[in-house]
């Protein structure tokens, strides 16, 4: 399982968690699209932003591999900022590649696009 350097572990002050520590050795937990309903709480849309702002300041548009990211926090943005770059597509690999659809994410999470656009940040940081 690749470990995902200098990514956030997890969201400042708070217990919402980004990275997971060792690979399961029963296999990874599957990553399947959540709901987010319009009621949801106040943090967990902040966790999604915050998690989505790491994912595009780290990676940018480029294909990142899942490695040591948590399935869960990525279950809230999979099939909309966050979708498949590789056919077939595994949801319960540590391997599988994904990559932020821009688009989507702007229109999803316009505060992350206020003032400088982060693709160029994520570019530069490389996909480690």
């Amino acid at each position: 399982m690749l470990k995902h350097r200098g990514f956030p572990g997890r969201m400042p002050s708070s217990d919402f968690q980004f990275t997971i520590r060792r690979a399961n050795p029963k296999g990874a937990t599957p990553i399947k699209q959540r709901e987010r309903f319009r009621d949801r709480r106040a943090p967990d849309r902040e966790a999604d932003a915050v998690f989505l702002g790491a994912l595009i300041d780290q990676f940018g548009d480029a294909p990142f591999e899942r490695g040591n990211l948590d399935a869960g926090r990525l279950s809230w943005l999979y099939g909309r900022e966050v979708i498949a770059a590789e056919d077939p597509f595994d949801p319960a690999s540590y391997d599988a590649l994904l990559r932020v659809d821009i688009d989507r994410a702007r229109s999803g999470f316009p505060q992350l696009f206020e003032g400088d656009p982060p693709l160029g940040r994520g570019d530069a940081a490389g996909s480690s």
